[in-house]
């Protein structure tokens, strides 16, 4: 070999091994649902409490699918959980994805209409009841921003 030869072989805690180029390691999946709740023709939208990941974002309620449940299955339990109180799942808005730096986020997001209860804050530091159109002025979790752009140029019947 001569001098300037490059070689593919590094010394490493006394073993020899070949350099490989590192393939990058898989995304973690996290699919998650949202409800987009609505109540005389306003749209609850839910700010993330503080300590959490994208903390202060604004976001619609809901949580991570479990492998044993469909979407909406998922969606009336966190709401259950997340809320204390029940909604109405009514149609899907969209399904939409976003890489955050820990992982890929699918978001599927459906409307809701309360059936009972009020909607309580355990985990979310406010909530806001707005005009679909206005929803843009908040500042929103990248993945919410699909179903934000598409909910706020619907118009809600006031029940």
């Amino acid at each position: 070999m001569s001098e300037n030869s490059v070689q593919p072989v590094t010394e490493s805690m006394g073993e020899n091994r070949k350099e490989t180029s590192a393939e990058p390691k898989p995304r973690k999946q996290i699919r998650v649902v949202g409800a987009a709740i609505v109540r005389d023709g306003k749209v609850m939208c839910a700010q993330r409490g503080g300590g959490k990941q994208l903390s202060g974002k604004w976001e619609f309620p809901g949580g991570k699918i479990e492998p044993h449940e469909t979407p909406r299955e998922a969606l009336h339990r966190e709401i259950e959980e997340e809320l204390l109180c029940e909604v109405e799942i009514g149609d899907e808005v969209c399904t939409d994805s976003y890489d955050y730096d820990f992982g890929t986020v699918t978001l599927t997001v459906f409307i809701c209409h309360l059936l009972s209860g009020e909607p309580r804050r355990t985990e979310h530091q406010e909530f806001r009841w707005l005009d679909p159109a206005d929803m843009p002025t908040l500042d929103w979790a990248p993945a919410d921003h699909k179903a934000v752009s598409m909910i706020s140029a619907m118009c809600f019947e006031r029940r």
